[in-house]
């Protein structure tokens, strides 16, 4: 009992270090924030005034901040099921024997190793309206038609910002579902194929089934992931043209650190978490119903 003991001690010793540091960076920092958002803080000085339900009377009636959740939803089903979808297909086929596909899989994983800021400044070139490689290609190919100022309409904007966000993140719904299609037994392959079953029966009714976690995993992972969504927005529009692209942290940001009103901030922040908790707990509910 006494060895127990010892062992139960050591144990907390071990994991101490890292409650201190959650405790200080992560729920400190939440509990500042809720304080936050009942004061009229400014982000700046020491006076902090309690302003009681004041920041979130204001917040709710803010036309901007119903379009930032607006642009937020359209990011989260623009991005997360189709990174879900094109990661699935790729991971299929490079499983299926596909040529280099190792190679395949460095070149779709590299944009993840790549810093936001890299990838925004290739794209801002690459979407420029009169030089850009995209609209260059489509007019020689006499699609004209299709050129269009991709970040300066704000009727595509968030559509061309999407399409960024995607193609840096394919690849790690690649890998993700290639490291659980590793793990399905390969003898329920062969028995379906025994039993004459397609190619597409088996993706269907096999594949997709088994990586149903996986599934349920990224959709939590994008729910957080969309919520948090800052830099590519930030760096490829500034949330414009007009309000086009604002999303809930770049609004965070403006009500921060241009109109300097960190209470009203610290609401939204405490929004974005209350909704991330609340999306991922109805997430996690449906997917153990589902299993």
């Amino acid at each position: 009992m006494r060895i127990k003991k010892n062992n139960d001690n050591q144990a907390y010793l071990y994991i101490l270090p890292a409650f201190l540091l959650s405790l200080v960076f992560i729920y400190y920092c939440i509990g500042f924030t809720f304080y936050s958002s009942f004061t009229d803080w400014d982000g700046m000085s020491k006076n902090m005034n309690f302003v009681g339900l004041k920041n979130y009377i204001k917040i709710f009636q803010d036309k901007t901040f119903y379009l930032a959740i607006k642009n937020n939803i359209i990011f989260f089903i623009g991005t997360v099921f189709i990174q879900a979808f094109l990661g699935f297909i790729l991971a299929v086929l490079i499983k299926e024997g596909l040529k280099f596909a190792n190679a395949f899989k460095t070149i779709y994983f590299f944009p993840i190793a790549m810093a936001t800021s890299i990838i925004t400044g290739i794209f801002r070139i690459i979407l420029n309206p009169t030089t850009g490689a995209l609209n260059v290609m489509l007019k020689s190919l006499n699609l004209d038609f299709l050129a269009k100022s991709w970040l300066g309409n704000p009727d595509i904007a968030l559509y061309a910002v999407i399409g960024v966000n995607i193609f840096q993140w394919m690849g790690f719904s690649m890998i993700i579902y290639y490291s659980s299609l590793m793990s399905i037994p390969e003898d329920i392959y062969e028995s379906a194929s025994i039993e004459g079953a397609s190619f597409f029966r088996v993706l269907y009714s096999i594949t997709r089934p088994m990586v149903h976690s996986t599934t349920s995993l990224l959709i939590i992972l994008g729910i957080v992931g969309s919520l948090k969504t800052f830099d590519i927005v930030k760096l490829l529009t500034n949330g414009g043209p007009g309000r086009s692209t604002t999303v809930l942290n770049t609004y965070l940001y403006e009500k921060a650190f241009s109109n300097f009103a960190a209470g009203e901030a610290a609401t939204i922040g405490i929004f974005i978490l209350v909704l991330a908790l609340v999306m991922s707990y109805f997430q996690v509910v449906i997917s153990k119903e589902s299993d």
